[in-house]
């Protein structure tokens, strides 16, 4: 009994640190409410700003992509409980955003500066809705699941886990990664574009546009004909604007990696 809650414990810490991490994530890339914010002026000179920012997002999708692996996750399973893997995931993701944040140099320099006031509240609610579609999907596809606490619970409670049902709801019948077109809108509407915000979101993008073909060879590989199915049908990140839907199906529910 000691050893379930301590993976529910662990479990619990791991989603507070993930908490932590997505609000500071709004205020840096926003500018706002935080210490380190994506935007300020040249403390280190340019290339060793660059240098260290380019070390720092290379770390976190490395992190980021090698731990969703499933072969990866094989391994850790040998040394920790199987429902504590995804909060592990959750865990170091969530520590290698907080030490970007941390260790962040702004670039200085400005891109575009939009000074129409209609024009910067339209970028602003954008922005917004980008953190509202990320946040929403995750309780699309499960957010409990995602980042692990539904694991943790069962494993506390002494039930073993049991796959979701694949479904396609709301946006995933028109686009098949809804979550990461949230990130590429809070990313990329900003009203005022430096140079490190720029440099920020054209290698965040990069690194979707490759994760994504990853998850979708784990997802086919999962989940057989039934997803490739839905790829066929299915956008990856711009919706059609005429077609047929995707309908539900009843297959196992998707393994989100992201």
């Amino acid at each position: 009994m000691i050893k379930r809650w301590t993976v529910f414990l662990f479990g619990i810490l791991s989603y507070v640190l993930f908490l932590v991490s997505f609000l500071y994530a709004i205020g840096f890339v926003g500018g706002f409410g935080v210490p380190v914010a994506i935007d300020g002026p040249v403390a280190d000179g340019v290339g060793t700003a660059l240098l260290i920012d380019g070390l720092l997002l290379a770390l976190f999708a490395l992190q980021h992509s090698v731990m969703a692996r499933p072969r990866f996750k094989a391994i850790v399973t040998r040394f920790v409980p199987q429902a504590a893997e995804r909060s592990l995931y959750v865990l170091a993701s969530s520590a290698a955003l907080l030490l970007l944040f941390w260790q962040w140099r702004p670039i200085g320099g400005t891109v575009w500066n939009v000074a129409d006031p209609a024009g910067r509240t339209a970028l602003y609610a954008l922005c917004a809705l980008g953190w509202t579609t990320v946040l929403v999907t995750t309780f699309l596809i499960d957010h409990f699941d995602l980042f692990g606490l539904r694991q943790v619970w069962l494993f506390l409670r002494g039930r073993p886990y049991t796959h979701l049902r694949f479904t396609t709801p709301g946006p995933y019948r028109h686009i098949r990664h809804p979550l990461y077109v949230g990130w590429l809108f809070a990313f990329w509407a900003a009203p005022t574009m430096t140079a490190a915000h720029l440099f920020f979101a054209i290698m965040t993008t990069a690194y979707i546009l490759v994760a994504i073909r990853f998850e979708e060879r784990d997802l086919a590989a999962a989940h057989g004909t039934a997803y490739v199915e839905y790829r066929r049908r299915v956008p990856m990140l711009v919706p059609r604007l005429r077609g047929r839907r995707a309908p539900a199906s009843p297959e196992p529910r998707r393994i989100a990696t992201a």
